[in-house]
């Protein structure tokens, strides 16, 4: 298996995270070793049984998908190891083993403030995140939000209308477009910024998902500016 199939392997593992790769490269000399190790080799080095379990199910036709999603342009994945892998979402004790991103991946390593709230805002409530955004991103600053309605979509808008940074942090696979009626905001995002997901192609929106969206949203920023949203 080759380093980028090894990569995309360990990011599809359920529960996998950055904190667990570090401690079981103290063992094994790369990711390619880690996915070819045997079940007690892996356990030895204090491996999961769960992660043991579901690592002996793949091949690389498990792989297809995100492969062929690769071929796309402008269609990336930045593992853990990467010059672009953003800096301070590699100090989260469980920070994703890769990112897939549709756009530019070198905007990941710029200076960012995130922009987010409610999905149901007041009129001056979007007003507010889209004038925030667009003054912060005619500042320098990249705006990461979460492509939400309401807030989220205002603040990228409002990055993008003075032709700043901005990134979606999407809670599905970026084959998916979610939600729909942001498809086209979606679009724009990729073409002038990018859109970025710590899931496989395919994954659909799940409840659990968001919260995790939410980390990496934190993570990529220097702070982060809610607008309105409750208590």
């Amino acid at each position: 298996m080759d380093e980028i199939s090894a990569w995309l392997t360990l990011a599809r593992a359920p529960g996998f995270h950055a904190g667990e790769l570090h401690e079981l490269l103290q063992h094994h000399s790369s990711v390619q070793s880690i996915v070819g190790a045997s079940p007690a080799a892996l356990r030895a080095s204090g491996a999961r049984d769960a992660f043991i379990d579901w690592l002996q199910t793949q091949g690389e036709e498990q792989l297809a998908p995100d492969l062929r999603w690769l071929g796309g342009k402008q269609h990336h994945f930045v593992p853990w190891s990467s010059e672009h892998y953003p800096a301070l979402l590699r100090q989260l004790s469980d920070a994703p083993i890769g990112l897939y991103v549709r756009g530019s991946p070198e905007l990941l390593s710029l200076p960012q403030l995130a922009v987010v709230g409610s999905r149901n805002p007041t009129p001056p409530g979007r007003e507010n995140a889209y004038e925030f955004a667009a003054y912060l991103a005619s500042c320098g600053l990249t705006i990461p939000s979460g492509l939400a309605l309401g807030i989220d979509a205002a603040s990228h808008e409002g990055a993008l209308s003075v032709g700043g940074n901005t990134i979606a942090v999407c809670g599905t696979g970026l084959d998916i477009a979610y939600p729909r009626s942001n498809a086209a905001l979606a679009d724009s995002i990729a073409a002038q910024g990018a859109l970025v997901s710590e899931f496989p192609v395919g994954m659909p929106a799940l409840k659990a998902h968001f919260p995790r969206r939410n980390r990496i949203i934190s993570g990529l920023s220097l702070g982060t500016l809610v607008v309105e949203a409750a208590v």
